[in-house]
């Protein structure tokens, strides 16, 4: 197993995505006092587990709300485009149930915190968006499909979205896979080195001479079961879609692919059926490219490889966040090895069929 760090390509992707390096977390009480001083709110300040930024959830009394400061090395660029996301959601398309962006009594959407090196890091607060996280629910076919076709009218809501930051470059963005292929001499696992050269070998094959060619727009880019909020009781099922800290501009496949990735394997016997339940409600928002669709497997498959390797380099070298992020990748390379045990023609023909279900 390699223990040096990865080549110049990956490294600036880690780098500018924020995942290169870790930071002291920003004290509690510097948060309070920005909050009361720049939104006259007080309460009780509770630290959450996040994969790079600092997040809290204040409790006032009479309401929730969810308090992010970005990472010392995330461009305030990047953050504005993040903002800009969701407020154009809320103006395009005020019937969808996404995170709200709070303003500061200046009217502002943040607040800057200069860093002791000079640098800059953004404050912001969301309301808190109410409901079971889906990753921690037993959804049946019906409302997987719910949550696909929320998926799709995000996505048809920022069709025409435009910002001066959202060709950002980030690890996670399936564009720059093939360029990852390094990540695999990183895992300690032979088995699993094999199983991530088979991926990388579909990637290149089936994806890579496509890039070019393939729609793209700035899509959410981490719609996973755990940015998702559900209530069985509704008919919507969806309640709250949360966390546009991926958002960018990328091949639209790559936006629903992120969610079959967090969907593969988890019913053994049938290892894309939930990932089949979900791609039939998108569709029925936003329909994929008939050239695009065969894709989307293997898109998926590539995603949840990626997941696993970069979770494996970066809880090395990121302790103090080591628990967070091989929670949410326990499973992922034996979902990878479920998810290739059926022929990805197989999986397209089963992609193709759901086209016409009802929902």
């Amino acid at each position: 197993m390699n223990t040096s760090p990865p080549a110049r390509i990956a490294q600036q992707l880690f780098q500018e995505s924020g995942l290169a390096s870790s930071h002291e977390p920003i004290e509690t009480n510097v948060v309070e006092a920005l909050l009361a001083r720049h939104y006259q709110l007080t309460g009780r300040l509770e630290r959450l587990a996040t994969e790079k930024d600092d997040t809290f959830r204040l409790r006032t009394g009479t309401a929730n709300h969810l308090v992010k400061v970005s990472p010392p090395d995330e461009a305030v660029a990047v953050v504005a485009l993040q903002t800009a996301v969701m407020r154009h959601l809320e103006t395009a398309a005020p019937h969808l149930p996404v995170q709200r962006v709070m303003e500061t009594t200046e009217g502002s959407d943040n607040v800057p915190i200069e860093t002791k090196d000079g640098g800059v890091r953004v404050l912001r607060v969301f309301d808190f968006v109410e409901g079971a996280v889906l990753a921690r629910t037993n959804p049946d076919p019906h409302q997987l499909a719910k949550a696909g076709q929320m998926l799709g009218r995000v996505d048809l809501a920022l069709r025409s979205f435009r910002h001066p930051a959202d060709e950002r470059r980030l690890v996670w963005d399936l564009r720059h896979f093939d360029q990852l292929r390094e990540l695999i001499e990183y895992t300690p696992s032979a088995a699993h080195r094999r199983l991530a050269q088979e991926v990388f070998r579909l990637f290149h094959e089936a994806i890579v001479p496509r890039l070019g060619e393939l729609e793209t727009q700035v899509i959410h880019g981490d719609y996973s079961p755990y940015n998702v909020l559900v209530d069985r009781r509704t008919d919507s099922f969806v309640t709250g879609v949360i966390d546009f800290g991926d958002s960018m501009r990328s091949a639209l496949i790559f936006d629903p692919a992120v969610s079959l990735a967090n969907l593969l394997g988890r019913t053994p016997r049938d290892p894309w059926r939930e990932a089949c339940s979900f791609v039939a409600g998108y569709e029925r928002a936003r329909p994929i490219k008939d050239t695009e669709l065969p894709l989307l497997p293997v898109a998926a498959l590539a995603r949840l490889t990626l997941r696993a390797l970069v979770t494996h380099w970066r809880a090395e070298r990121v302790p103090e966040r080591r628990d967070y992020l091989l929670e949410h990748a326990r499973d992922d390379w034996v979902n990878v090895e479920r998810a290739m045990a059926v022929a990805m023609g197989e999986v397209v023909a089963r992609l193709l069929s759901t086209r016409h279900d009802t929902p």
